[in-house]
């Protein structure tokens, strides 16, 4: 129980239904992620640079379109409908039309029109997932204000997400693999996983109820002012500088995975097994990690679910260049240790808003994801284009055993760089200023300066 405020527990229904609203998204970005090119290039049958091009003019969007809706979702409010559940609910189907479109491509367009079709349906599909992500994310700060239950909020989110995720990874192949026409196969692909999401958005929605002094509140500010406020914010600025350099540990070790298994293990058909045991592992202890928090701090918790994972990522600098069992064991620990990057960023945000609500007087959860998002794709980006540079600079052969020089620049970039990064950012995490003490703090100043019906549980 927060210090000098009433429990705000959420009910089981109520954490079920947020989860639910996840398992589309994840079942989506799965496949988009690791089957979106392969089917462009594979089955439709196109030209890699093309489709390269095409969708990095959809990426640009991508990467400035979270702040926006973030902003565009703070100041919409509907009675019936709420200020985030609208986005869902009136963007569910249109983001199962967008789904489809990704993934059928019409014969007979040219080659200008070819890219025209993937940079249209690519930007269709992203501003739409935008559109009702960001209000979705946002809803894990407004729908419980207390410090523990937004960490419980998170873990049945990620608990539902996590297993989603692997079963967009491991079904997708396989549906594709029941059609003669790979073409027909992806196309099918779109419009089961477009009909999972909206159901997966709708359900969701149906079964939560927003804060009617939250759906009020419109915010008033500016773009610009929206984004002045959220970096003036200390400790959002903080935290995101930590999850930072966090994500591009975590999409260095995903995008060279197959490469250290591949050249350095020479297990290449264990690929699929060794990231498949690390996401299980992750959902198997989300709730391990729930716990310990609840006994503990957020930030110091975190800061030891990074630690182990990072001491077993850096250990894979010393496996043999042959096959081990001792990936298998790595693997382990460092789902355990990783599995806490799946909880606490999300249930940290939220308390950071309290902060911005004392400043500005409004509810700017869209915002603050929108530029978490934004900052999310910049650091993923930023890690697979160095992963390439990396690759070239040791010059990697494809499909070749590899020289020494180039294996030692993949387990170099694999295991302790990525390792290095994530212990340089411990100490925000470790000392992080927002405790459950100073948390309820914060909000009963919110009480003393807008009243006990701006503070949800409140006494």
């Amino acid at each position: 129980m927060s210090v000098g405020l009433a429990s705000e527990k959420l009910s089981l229904k109520t954490k079920l239904f947020y989860g639910i609203g996840d398992i589309g998204n994840a079942i989506v970005n799965s496949a988009v992620q690791f089957f979106l090119l392969i089917f462009y290039t594979d089955a439709a049958l196109l030209p890699p640079a093309l489709v390269s091009s095409a969708l990095l003019v959809g990426k640009i969007w991508d990467a400035i379109n979270d702040p926006l809706f973030g902003w565009f979702s703070d100041r919409v409010s509907s009675k019936r409908f709420g200020k985030r559940r609208v986005f869902m609910i009136f963007g569910a189907i249109p983001l199962a039309i967008s789904i489809m479109l990704l993934w059928f491509v019409p014969s007979g367009l040219g080659q200008v029109g070819v890219f025209i079709w993937i940079m249209m349906t690519f930007i269709l599909f992203d501003t739409i997932w935008t559109g009702t992500n960001v209000p979705y994310y946002s809803l894990s700060s407004e729908l419980t204000e207390d410090y523990d239950e937004r960490s419980s909020l998170t873990s049945y989110r990620m608990i539902l997400a996590v297993p989603a995720y692997l079963v967009g990874a491991a079904l997708t192949p396989f549906v594709v693999g029941l059609f003669a026409v790979k073409s027909t196969g992806y196309g099918f692909i779109g419009i089961a996983y477009g009909i999972i999401a909206a159901a997966a958005l709708l359900i969701s929605a149906s079964g939560l109820k927003e804060k009617p002094q939250i759906v009020q509140n419109k915010a008033e500010i500016s773009p610009w002012q929206a984004i002045k406020y959220t970096f003036k914010n200390k400790m959002f600025v903080r935290l995101i500088v930590a999850y930072l350099l966090m994500n591009v540990s975590f999409a260095l070790v995903k995008t060279l995975m197959a490469y250290f298994v591949t050249y350095q293990l020479n297990m290449e058909d264990q690929v699929s097994v060794v990231m498949g045991l690390l996401l299980i592992v992750v959902a198997a202890t989300i709730f391990l990690w729930k716990k310990i928090s609840e006994k503990w701090e957020k930030g110091p918790t975190y800061a030891l679910g990074m630690g182990i994972g990072a001491l077993a990522i850096g250990a894979c600098f010393f496996l043999p260049n042959h096959n081990t069992f001792l990936i298998y064991i790595v693997t382990v620990v460092a789902g355990f240790g990783f599995a806490s990057n799946w909880v606490f960023p999300w249930s940290m945000i939220p308390d950071v808003v309290e902060y911005d609500r004392l400043e500005t007087g409004e509810y700017r959860s869209g915002m603050y994801f929108g530029v978490w998002g934004l900052a999310t794709k910049i650091s993923e980006a930023l890690a697979i284009a160095v992963s390439g540079w990396i690759l070239a600079l040791y010059h990697y052969v494809p499909n070749v055993a590899q020289t020494s020089q180039t294996l030692f620049g993949i387990r170099l970039f694999f295991g302790p760089i990525p390792a290095l990064f994530i212990l340089i950012s411990l100490p925000l995490l470790i000392w992080y200023p927002i405790k459950r003490a100073t948390h309820a703090s914060v909000r009963q100043q919110l009480i003393e300066k807008f009243g006990t019906d701006q503070v949800s549980g409140s006494m």
